[in-house]
């Protein structure tokens, strides 16, 4: 099996506008070829699509796509998306709910916020022939969106003292994972700049390891950071941004990223595969003369966290065999 993992994918603003009378499949470019090899594709979708609602008062960034845009989301056979960040309640909980239903005729699962605390927790699972495939999702952004019993918002876990939430998270891992063959923790932590991985994150990610996770899916920083090893189970400290309309920063080079794709065997997950990409013109592309040095950064990065990578030319991909690690 591969499972195909996506950064911010954000379709607001200037994506938003491009897609009035663009293609629906505009947005990821010639990544479609490998996003349609895969068997599962997950992305965090950074925005709200809705027709509707009012920006969030005291935010200074507000990311809206039409709702119409899903089938941007259809184009690329984006199975799930997380909603647990810091954007998708940027139109309030109108505009929140009106993005759900839209999602669910579409086909398409999603975890990480909900009308209510019990659904935010709730895990998505997507199966693939005999396999199940779970997948939670949290944040540690925008305390104040934290669903409650009976109030809509994201299921937010606080990383540097998770207290009885980050038990409870703990505890949804354990108990999900004796459900599923697979398990994805999709986790939008961390400011938005900065490649070197917190302690605290390598720490929890070990831990959500330990629980049962067989891999920990990073985000919210613009920029990539480096794969981290546990077990034999990849953590993905942050996948940068897929797609987005943002300014391009010339040192953090935030539009600059990887499709990562996982190849599993056996139900245990055995590569990962990292493919260059670049946002150019509101669109994902395969880098092209940039991809070496791209996956070079990578590299650093990785070793910096113990783990081994190759860069294969043929296939223009960095290469992470995930039972040949040798621990930090």
């Amino acid at each position: 099996m591969q499972i195909a993992l996506l950064g911010d994918v954000m379709l607001g603003r200037l994506v938003n506008r491009h897609l009035a009378t663009a293609n629906p499949a505009y947005p990821w470019g010639d990544t479609l070829e490998l996003l349609r090899e895969a068997d599962v594709r997950v992305a965090n979708l950074e925005c709200v699509l809705a027709s509707g609602g009012e920006p969030e008062p005291g935010k200074i960034f507000h990311f809206r796509s039409d709702l119409k845009n899903v089938d941007s989301l259809l184009a690329a056979g984006i199975d799930v998306v997380s909603l647990a960040n810091n954007h998708v309640l940027d139109f309030g909980a109108d505009a929140f709910r009106e993005m759900l239903p839209a999602l669910d005729g579409a086909g398409i699962l999603h975890a990480g916020a909900g009308p209510d605390l019990d659904a935010a927790r709730r895990p998505a699972v997507r199966r693939v022939g005999g396999t199940a495939v779970g997948f939670i999702a949290f944040t540690d952004n925008q305390p104040d969106w934290e669903a409650g019993p009976s109030v809509p918002g994201v299921y937010y876990v606080p990383v540097d003292d998770g207290g009885e939430r980050g038990a409870a998270l703990l505890d949804l891992v354990q108990r999900t994972k004796a459900r599923v063959q697979l398990l994805i923790v999709s986790a939008h932590w961390g400011g938005n700049w900065g490649s070197d991985a917190p302690a605290r994150h390598q720490e929890l990610a070990r831990d959500l390891i330990d629980a049962g996770a067989d891999v920990v899916f990073g985000h919210s920083p613009h920029v990539f950071r480096g794969v981290g090893i546990h077990r034999n189970r990849p953590i993905i400290y942050s996948a940068g941004d897929f797609v987005d309309d943002y300014a391009v920063d010339p040192v953090e080079r935030n539009d600059q990223s990887f499709l990562f794709v996982l190849v599993t065997g056996d139900n245990q997950p055995r590569t990962l595969r990292l493919y260059p990409t670049v946002i150019a013109g509101f669109q994902a592309r395969l880098a092209r003369g940039s991809a070496a040095d791209i996956a070079a950064r990578m590299q650093r990065l990785n070793q910096h966290l113990g783990t081994r990578s190759t860069w294969n030319a043929s296939a223009r991909c960095l290469e992470i065999p995930l039972s040949q690690q040798l621990r930090p």
